[in-house]
Protein backbone atom coordinates (compact mmCIF):
# COMPACT_ATOMS: atom_id res chain seq x y z
CA UNK A 1 0.00 0.00 0.00
CA UNK A 2 2.79 2.42 0.80
CA UNK A 3 4.11 1.59 -2.69
CA UNK A 4 0.88 3.22 -4.20
CA UNK A 5 0.51 5.60 -2.63
CA UNK A 6 3.38 7.16 -3.10
CA UNK A 7 2.57 5.91 -7.05
CA UNK A 8 -0.38 8.03 -6.56
CA UNK A 9 1.02 10.87 -5.38
CA UNK A 10 2.86 11.27 -8.00
CA UNK A 11 0.43 10.78 -10.40
CA UNK A 12 -1.81 13.04 -8.50
CA UNK A 13 0.41 16.32 -9.01
CA UNK A 14 -0.38 15.67 -12.74
CA UNK A 15 -4.38 16.56 -14.32
CA UNK A 16 -6.64 13.27 -14.00
CA UNK A 17 -6.69 12.23 -17.89
CA UNK A 18 -2.95 12.46 -18.16
CA UNK A 19 -2.06 10.53 -14.97
CA UNK A 20 -4.31 8.14 -16.37
CA UNK A 21 -2.31 8.26 -19.75
CA UNK A 22 0.57 8.30 -17.38
CA UNK A 23 -0.50 4.84 -15.44
CA UNK A 24 -1.42 3.36 -19.17
CA UNK A 25 2.01 4.20 -20.72
CA UNK A 26 4.11 2.21 -17.53
CA UNK A 27 1.15 -0.79 -17.78
CA UNK A 28 1.57 -1.26 -21.16
CA UNK A 29 5.51 -0.98 -20.57
CA UNK A 30 5.26 -3.67 -18.11
CA UNK A 31 3.16 -5.67 -19.85
CA UNK A 32 5.19 -6.02 -23.25
CA UNK A 33 9.18 -5.85 -21.69
CA UNK A 34 8.79 -6.32 -17.58
CA UNK A 35 6.73 -9.86 -17.76
CA UNK A 36 7.63 -10.95 -14.54
CA UNK A 37 5.73 -7.86 -12.59
CA UNK A 38 2.24 -9.13 -13.67
CA UNK A 39 3.37 -12.62 -12.81
CA UNK A 40 4.54 -11.34 -9.06
CA UNK A 41 1.61 -8.98 -8.23
CA UNK A 42 -0.92 -11.33 -9.39
CA UNK A 43 0.65 -13.81 -7.43
CA UNK A 44 0.44 -10.83 -4.50
CA UNK A 45 -3.21 -9.59 -4.92
CA UNK A 46 -5.32 -12.41 -6.76
CA UNK A 47 -8.18 -14.33 -4.85
CA UNK A 48 -8.83 -16.95 -6.32
CA UNK A 49 -11.10 -19.61 -3.74
CA UNK A 50 -13.87 -22.48 -4.48
CA UNK A 51 -16.00 -20.69 -2.23
CA UNK A 52 -15.41 -17.41 -4.45
CA UNK A 53 -16.01 -19.43 -7.54
CA UNK A 54 -19.13 -19.10 -10.18
CA UNK A 55 -20.34 -20.24 -13.57
CA UNK A 56 -22.34 -17.18 -14.74
CA UNK A 57 -23.23 -15.56 -18.25
CA UNK A 58 -21.88 -18.68 -19.27
CA UNK A 59 -18.12 -18.59 -18.22
CA UNK A 60 -16.57 -19.20 -14.76
CA UNK A 61 -15.88 -15.59 -12.79
CA UNK A 62 -13.03 -16.87 -9.76
CA UNK A 63 -14.15 -13.99 -7.71
CA UNK A 64 -16.85 -11.30 -7.66
CA UNK A 65 -15.12 -8.21 -7.85
CA UNK A 66 -14.74 -7.23 -11.73
CA UNK A 67 -13.69 -3.59 -13.24
CA UNK A 68 -15.95 -1.40 -14.74
CA UNK A 69 -15.86 -0.03 -17.88
CA UNK A 70 -14.31 3.42 -18.78
CA UNK A 71 -11.14 2.24 -17.16
CA UNK A 72 -9.85 0.42 -20.13
CA UNK A 73 -11.33 2.00 -23.32
CA UNK A 74 -8.99 0.49 -25.52
CA UNK A 75 -7.98 -2.57 -24.27
CA UNK A 76 -5.18 -1.63 -23.82
CA UNK A 77 -4.16 -2.49 -20.13
CA UNK A 78 -5.80 -5.66 -19.52
CA UNK A 79 -2.86 -8.35 -18.74
CA UNK A 80 -1.55 -5.48 -15.64
CA UNK A 81 -5.32 -4.70 -14.71
CA UNK A 82 -6.18 -8.86 -14.28
CA UNK A 83 -2.72 -9.15 -12.32
CA UNK A 84 -4.66 -6.33 -9.81
CA UNK A 85 -6.51 -9.39 -8.69
CA UNK A 86 -9.99 -8.59 -10.93
CA UNK A 87 -11.92 -11.35 -11.49
CA UNK A 88 -13.49 -9.96 -14.83
CA UNK A 89 -12.69 -6.68 -16.58
CA UNK A 90 -14.71 -4.11 -18.77
CA UNK A 91 -13.13 -3.02 -21.81
CA UNK A 92 -14.58 -0.07 -23.39
CA UNK A 93 -16.86 1.98 -24.24
CA UNK A 94 -16.49 1.11 -27.73
CA UNK A 95 -17.54 3.04 -30.94
CA UNK A 96 -17.53 2.08 -34.37
CA UNK A 97 -15.23 4.27 -35.57
CA UNK A 98 -12.62 6.14 -33.61
CA UNK A 99 -13.51 9.21 -32.17
CA UNK A 100 -11.75 11.71 -29.68
CA UNK A 101 -14.49 12.66 -27.58
CA UNK A 102 -15.48 15.81 -25.72
CA UNK A 103 -13.10 19.10 -24.98
CA UNK A 104 -10.69 19.29 -22.81
CA UNK A 105 -10.24 19.39 -19.79
CA UNK A 106 -12.98 16.36 -19.08
CA UNK A 107 -11.92 15.05 -16.17
CA UNK A 108 -11.99 16.23 -12.91
CA UNK A 109 -10.75 14.67 -9.22
CA UNK A 110 -12.54 15.32 -5.96
CA UNK A 111 -10.07 13.41 -3.16
CA UNK A 112 -11.99 14.60 -0.03
CA UNK A 113 -15.23 13.21 -1.26
CA UNK A 114 -13.10 9.93 -3.19
CA UNK A 115 -15.37 11.04 -6.08
CA UNK A 116 -14.34 11.67 -10.06
CA UNK A 117 -16.43 13.81 -12.37
CA UNK A 118 -16.38 12.76 -16.26
CA UNK A 119 -17.34 13.57 -19.67
CA UNK A 120 -14.90 12.00 -21.60
CA UNK A 121 -17.39 11.29 -24.61
CA UNK A 122 -16.40 7.74 -25.12
CA UNK A 123 -13.03 8.98 -26.93
CA UNK A 124 -11.51 5.54 -28.02
CA UNK A 125 -9.68 4.04 -30.90
CA UNK A 126 -12.61 2.47 -32.44
CA UNK A 127 -13.89 -1.20 -33.14
CA UNK A 128 -11.61 -1.91 -35.49
CA UNK A 129 -8.65 -1.40 -33.46
CA UNK A 130 -9.38 -2.41 -30.90
CA UNK A 131 -10.88 -6.17 -32.35
CA UNK A 132 -7.45 -6.22 -33.33
CA UNK A 133 -6.17 -6.01 -29.95
CA UNK A 134 -8.62 -8.45 -27.97
CA UNK A 135 -7.74 -10.68 -30.67
CA UNK A 136 -4.65 -11.36 -29.78
CA UNK A 137 -5.03 -12.65 -25.71
CA UNK A 138 -8.93 -14.24 -26.30
CA UNK A 139 -10.09 -16.56 -25.24
CA UNK A 140 -8.80 -15.09 -22.11
CA UNK A 141 -8.00 -15.74 -18.21
CA UNK A 142 -10.56 -14.05 -16.77
CA UNK A 143 -14.38 -13.16 -18.61
CA UNK A 144 -13.61 -10.08 -20.81
CA UNK A 145 -17.29 -7.65 -20.66
CA UNK A 146 -17.34 -5.81 -24.11
CA UNK A 147 -19.07 -2.12 -23.02
CA UNK A 148 -20.14 -0.78 -26.58
CA UNK A 149 -22.14 2.48 -27.53
CA UNK A 150 -22.71 4.48 -30.68
CA UNK A 151 -20.81 7.24 -32.41
CA UNK A 152 -21.36 11.22 -31.17
CA UNK A 153 -22.46 11.82 -35.02
CA UNK A 154 -24.63 8.79 -35.30
CA UNK A 155 -27.71 9.84 -35.38
CA UNK A 156 -30.79 8.38 -33.18
CA UNK A 157 -32.52 6.52 -36.04
CA UNK A 158 -29.50 5.26 -37.31
CA UNK A 159 -28.07 3.81 -33.78
CA UNK A 160 -29.07 0.55 -33.95
CA UNK A 161 -26.48 0.31 -36.79
CA UNK A 162 -24.23 1.35 -34.37
CA UNK A 163 -24.41 -1.42 -32.11
CA UNK A 164 -25.16 -4.37 -34.49
CA UNK A 165 -21.92 -3.81 -36.25
CA UNK A 166 -20.18 -3.99 -32.87
CA UNK A 167 -22.11 -6.90 -31.65
CA UNK A 168 -21.37 -8.73 -35.07
CA UNK A 169 -17.46 -7.17 -34.35
CA UNK A 170 -16.98 -8.39 -30.55
CA UNK A 171 -19.52 -11.34 -30.63
CA UNK A 172 -16.29 -13.62 -30.60
CA UNK A 173 -13.91 -11.58 -28.62
CA UNK A 174 -15.76 -11.32 -25.21
CA UNK A 175 -17.73 -13.45 -22.87
CA UNK A 176 -20.26 -10.45 -22.63
CA UNK A 177 -21.58 -7.50 -24.48
CA UNK A 178 -22.79 -4.73 -22.65
CA UNK A 179 -24.99 -2.16 -23.91
CA UNK A 180 -24.14 1.36 -22.77
CA UNK A 181 -27.36 3.64 -23.52
CA UNK A 182 -26.69 5.26 -20.35
CA UNK A 183 -23.87 7.74 -20.57
CA UNK A 184 -24.12 10.97 -19.96
CA UNK A 185 -21.13 11.86 -21.96
CA UNK A 186 -23.14 11.50 -25.54
CA UNK A 187 -25.30 14.31 -26.81
CA UNK A 188 -28.98 12.20 -26.64
CA UNK A 189 -27.64 8.96 -25.60
CA UNK A 190 -29.47 8.39 -22.80
CA UNK A 191 -32.88 9.21 -24.60
CA UNK A 192 -32.21 5.93 -26.32
CA UNK A 193 -33.62 4.57 -22.81
CA UNK A 194 -36.63 3.75 -24.14
CA UNK A 195 -39.14 1.00 -24.68
CA UNK A 196 -39.57 1.04 -28.34
CA UNK A 197 -35.17 1.59 -28.84
CA UNK A 198 -34.67 -1.21 -26.08
CA UNK A 199 -36.71 -4.32 -27.39
CA UNK A 200 -35.78 -3.35 -30.84
CA UNK A 201 -32.15 -3.36 -29.91
CA UNK A 202 -32.42 -6.67 -28.18
CA UNK A 203 -34.44 -8.34 -30.54
CA UNK A 204 -31.66 -7.58 -33.61
CA UNK A 205 -29.04 -8.33 -30.74
CA UNK A 206 -30.41 -11.95 -29.97
CA UNK A 207 -30.54 -12.58 -33.05
CA UNK A 208 -26.74 -12.09 -34.08
CA UNK A 209 -25.39 -14.26 -31.33
CA UNK A 210 -25.83 -15.98 -28.70
CA UNK A 211 -23.39 -14.28 -26.46
CA UNK A 212 -24.83 -12.96 -23.72
CA UNK A 213 -25.93 -9.25 -23.48
CA UNK A 214 -26.85 -7.11 -20.51
CA UNK A 215 -28.18 -3.36 -20.50
CA UNK A 216 -26.56 -1.12 -17.99
CA UNK A 217 -28.33 2.11 -17.02
CA UNK A 218 -28.47 5.68 -15.42
CA UNK A 219 -28.85 5.84 -11.63
CA UNK A 220 -30.95 8.90 -12.71
CA UNK A 221 -34.05 7.23 -14.16
CA UNK A 222 -37.12 7.31 -12.42
CA UNK A 223 -37.81 3.62 -10.12
CA UNK A 224 -41.02 3.00 -12.26
CA UNK A 225 -39.21 4.03 -15.38
CA UNK A 226 -36.13 1.91 -14.42
CA UNK A 227 -37.92 -1.52 -13.88
CA UNK A 228 -40.01 -0.80 -16.80
CA UNK A 229 -36.88 -0.62 -19.36
CA UNK A 230 -35.24 -3.52 -17.65
CA UNK A 231 -38.70 -5.97 -17.43
CA UNK A 232 -38.62 -4.94 -21.48
CA UNK A 233 -35.16 -5.92 -21.99
CA UNK A 234 -35.55 -9.04 -20.12
CA UNK A 235 -38.50 -10.32 -21.48
CA UNK A 236 -36.71 -9.49 -25.37
CA UNK A 237 -33.33 -11.55 -24.48
CA UNK A 238 -31.38 -9.46 -22.04
CA UNK A 239 -29.26 -12.05 -19.83
CA UNK A 240 -28.33 -9.37 -17.28
CA UNK A 241 -28.78 -5.75 -15.95
CA UNK A 242 -25.48 -3.82 -14.80
CA UNK A 243 -26.76 -0.99 -12.71
CA UNK A 244 -25.54 1.36 -12.81
CA UNK A 245 -23.53 4.15 -14.47
CA UNK A 246 -22.52 7.59 -13.48
CA UNK A 247 -24.89 10.04 -12.18
CA UNK A 248 -25.83 14.11 -13.48
CA UNK A 249 -27.57 14.67 -9.73
CA UNK A 250 -24.43 17.94 -9.17
CA UNK A 251 -26.11 18.04 -5.99
CA UNK A 252 -23.89 14.82 -4.65
CA UNK A 253 -20.74 16.49 -5.24
CA UNK A 254 -19.98 20.01 -3.63
CA UNK A 255 -18.21 22.21 -5.99
CA UNK A 256 -18.84 19.89 -8.96
CA UNK A 257 -19.02 21.11 -12.86
CA UNK A 258 -21.96 20.97 -14.52
CA UNK A 259 -21.65 18.57 -17.01
CA UNK A 260 -20.26 15.28 -17.60
CA UNK A 261 -21.14 12.15 -15.08
CA UNK A 262 -20.40 11.74 -11.34
CA UNK A 263 -18.53 8.40 -9.63
CA UNK A 264 -17.06 7.24 -6.54
CA UNK A 265 -18.24 7.60 -2.93
CA UNK A 266 -21.20 10.33 -3.83
CA UNK A 267 -22.82 8.02 -5.76
CA UNK A 268 -23.05 5.39 -3.42
CA UNK A 269 -26.33 5.75 -1.77
CA UNK A 270 -27.93 6.65 -4.94
CA UNK A 271 -26.64 3.72 -7.07
CA UNK A 272 -27.20 1.37 -4.04
CA UNK A 273 -30.83 2.70 -3.30
CA UNK A 274 -32.09 1.92 -7.17
CA UNK A 275 -29.70 -1.33 -7.66
CA UNK A 276 -32.03 -2.70 -4.07
CA UNK A 277 -35.34 -1.70 -6.12
CA UNK A 278 -34.06 -3.69 -9.35
CA UNK A 279 -33.42 -6.47 -7.15
CA UNK A 280 -36.03 -6.81 -5.60
CA UNK A 281 -38.06 -6.63 -8.88
CA UNK A 282 -35.54 -8.98 -10.71
CA UNK A 283 -33.81 -11.31 -8.52
CA UNK A 284 -33.90 -14.35 -9.45
CA UNK A 285 -34.87 -13.82 -13.21
CA UNK A 286 -31.50 -12.24 -14.08
CA UNK A 287 -28.07 -11.76 -13.58
CA UNK A 288 -27.60 -8.64 -11.51
CA UNK A 289 -24.38 -6.36 -11.36
CA UNK A 290 -23.87 -3.93 -9.17
CA UNK A 291 -21.45 -0.81 -9.89
CA UNK A 292 -21.41 2.68 -8.71
CA UNK A 293 -19.52 3.88 -5.15
CA UNK A 294 -18.28 0.38 -3.91
CA UNK A 295 -15.48 1.21 -2.01
CA UNK A 296 -15.29 -1.40 0.79
CA UNK A 297 -15.85 -4.70 1.65
CA UNK A 298 -18.77 -4.43 3.50
CA UNK A 299 -20.29 -2.02 0.60
CA UNK A 300 -19.77 -4.98 -1.37
CA UNK A 301 -21.03 -7.42 0.60
CA UNK A 302 -24.48 -5.08 0.84
CA UNK A 303 -24.48 -5.28 -2.74
CA UNK A 304 -24.31 -9.23 -2.93
CA UNK A 305 -26.90 -9.87 -0.05
CA UNK A 306 -29.27 -7.61 -2.35
CA UNK A 307 -28.72 -9.71 -5.07
CA UNK A 308 -26.19 -9.04 -7.03
CA UNK A 309 -24.09 -11.60 -8.56
CA UNK A 310 -20.94 -10.20 -9.71
CA UNK A 311 -19.75 -6.08 -8.42
CA UNK A 312 -17.74 -3.46 -10.08
CA UNK A 313 -15.38 -0.61 -9.15
CA UNK A 314 -13.83 1.97 -10.75
CA UNK A 315 -13.24 5.50 -9.02
CA UNK A 316 -12.31 3.57 -5.64
CA UNK A 317 -9.72 1.94 -7.37
CA UNK A 318 -7.88 4.83 -8.65
CA UNK A 319 -8.19 6.09 -4.81
CA UNK A 320 -7.31 3.01 -2.92
CA UNK A 321 -5.51 1.03 -5.44
CA UNK A 322 -4.82 -2.88 -6.02
CA UNK A 323 -5.06 -3.41 -2.15
CA UNK A 324 -9.05 -2.77 -1.75
CA UNK A 325 -9.92 -5.35 -4.64
CA UNK A 326 -7.20 -7.92 -2.69
CA UNK A 327 -9.18 -6.66 0.48
CA UNK A 328 -13.08 -6.83 -0.95
CA UNK A 329 -12.45 -10.56 -2.05
CA UNK A 330 -10.54 -11.72 1.53
CA UNK A 331 -13.41 -9.37 3.53
CA UNK A 332 -15.68 -11.33 1.62
CA UNK A 333 -14.96 -14.78 2.57
CA UNK A 334 -14.34 -13.71 6.21
CA UNK A 335 -17.84 -12.51 6.20
CA UNK A 336 -19.37 -15.37 4.96
CA UNK A 337 -17.50 -17.62 7.45
CA UNK A 338 -19.11 -15.20 9.79
CA UNK A 339 -22.45 -15.88 8.72
CA UNK A 340 -22.45 -19.59 8.27
CA UNK A 341 -22.70 -19.25 4.42
CA UNK A 342 -20.47 -21.99 2.25
CA UNK A 343 -20.58 -20.58 -1.28
CA UNK A 344 -20.90 -17.38 -2.32
CA UNK A 345 -24.36 -18.68 -4.18
CA UNK A 346 -25.74 -18.44 -0.82
CA UNK A 347 -24.58 -15.11 -0.04
CA UNK A 348 -26.35 -13.58 -2.94
CA UNK A 349 -30.30 -12.60 -2.25
CA UNK A 350 -29.70 -13.12 1.14
CA UNK A 351 -31.32 -10.11 2.43
CA UNK A 352 -34.25 -10.18 -0.01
Amino acid sequence: MLTYNMFKKLLFIFQPETAHNIAEFIFKLFSKYCKFIPSILATKYFIADKMLKQELLGTTFLNPVGLAAGFDKNATMIRMLTSFGFGHIEFGTVTPLPQDGNKKPRMFRYPKAQSLQNAMGFNNDGMEKIAKRVCKIFPYAIPLGANIGKNKNTAQVDAINDYKMLIETFKNLCDYLVINISSPNTPNLRDLQNEEFIKKLFIMAKKLTNKPILLKIAPDLEVKDAINICKIAIENGADGIIATNTTIDYTLLENSQNFGGISGKVLKEKSYNLFRKLAVEFYGKTTLISVGGIDSPQEAYKRIKAGASLVQIYSSFIFQGPKLVKEINKEILKMMKKDGFNHISEVIGSDL
